[in-house]
């Protein structure tokens, strides 16, 4: 199977920067630090405001607005995926990037999370346009301290990511890392895992009534662990170790699809 090409270590990588956070993000300017370590060739291409949950949608029904911050820093009125677009068929056409890197995301994005998501579909959309890409996420709320461990990210990244250009992986495979919430300076091991699924639903709707007497909602996730099995990025990320997931573009399930062509060829 061919494998995403990535320049070698005797060449200063392109990589190119994105997130679902908003340009502003501290997980977009940790992303810049852990890029720092591996090229000086960095440009970022990212949503002017908080694109959360936005997963892999594109925008289509009004113009895209780019504001160009620095010589090689934007921001895009739009999604991830947007983002992903206008960077590769416009802002780099001329030098396209060797990597992309998406997050760092404020929370982890596991199990159910990576179809809602839109740093793993900034990263999906770099595969699509064939960039080798990986996302990354900073788990938080798991420990006694309400702060974001970014520096654990930051520290942990720039090896895990050298090590995955070393190895190489297919062309139609983006990489989901995930730091557990942690403190930077521990021995953390690094488990290569499965999408794992978690045994409830997260979401819940809050129903409220405004000043007029018309209901209202507000979705939210519930923050209730699973049980899950050994091998998974939720079983990974609960024993506080770092999970390195390939998530494969084609969603296609191959024994439902061998069963089903048995039953209509009949």
């Amino acid at each position: 199977m061919a494998k995403a090409a990535i320049r070698g270590a005797s060449k200063q990588p392109r990589i190119l920067l994105s997130n679902d956070d908003g340009i502003n993000a501290p997980g977009l300017k940790c992303l810049e630090r852990i890029a720092k370590q591996l090229t000086d060739d960095i440009w970022i291409v990212a949503p002017e405001t908080e694109q959360s949950g936005a997963s892999h949608s594109l925008t289509l029904h009004h113009p895209l607005r780019l504001r160009k911050i620095s010589a090689r820093k934007y921001a895009v009125a739009g999604t991830p995926t947007d983002c992903v677009v206008l960077a590769i068929a416009e802002i780099m056409k001329d030098g396209l990037p060797d990597l992309l890197l998406s997050g760092v995301n404020r929370g982890a994005n596991i199990a159910d999370d990576v179809t809602y998501s839109g740093t793993i579909a900034a990263a999906m959309e770099g595969t699509v346009l064939g960039v080798p890409s990986i996302a990354l996420s900073q788990t938080w709320g798991f420990s006694d301290s309400p702060a974001v461990k970014w520096a654990t990210a930051e520290r942990h990244a720039p090896p895990i990511i050298r090590r995955l250009i070393k190895a190489g992986w297919p062309k139609d495979v983006l990489i989901n890392i995930n730091f557990p919430d942690e403190e930077a300076a521990k021995k953390l091991k690094v488990e290569i895992t499965s999408q794992g699924r978690r045994d409830q639903s997260l979401l819940e709707m809050d129903k409220r009534v405004d000043r007029r007497g018309i209901p209202y909602y507000w979705t939210g996730f519930q923050r209730i662990r699973s049980n899950p099995s050994a091998g998974t990025d939720l079983h990974a990320i609960y024993a506080g170790n770092i999970s390195v997931t390939p998530l494969h573009l084609d969603l296609t399930h191959d024994q439902t699809l061998c069963s089903l062509r048995r039953e209509f060829a009949a």
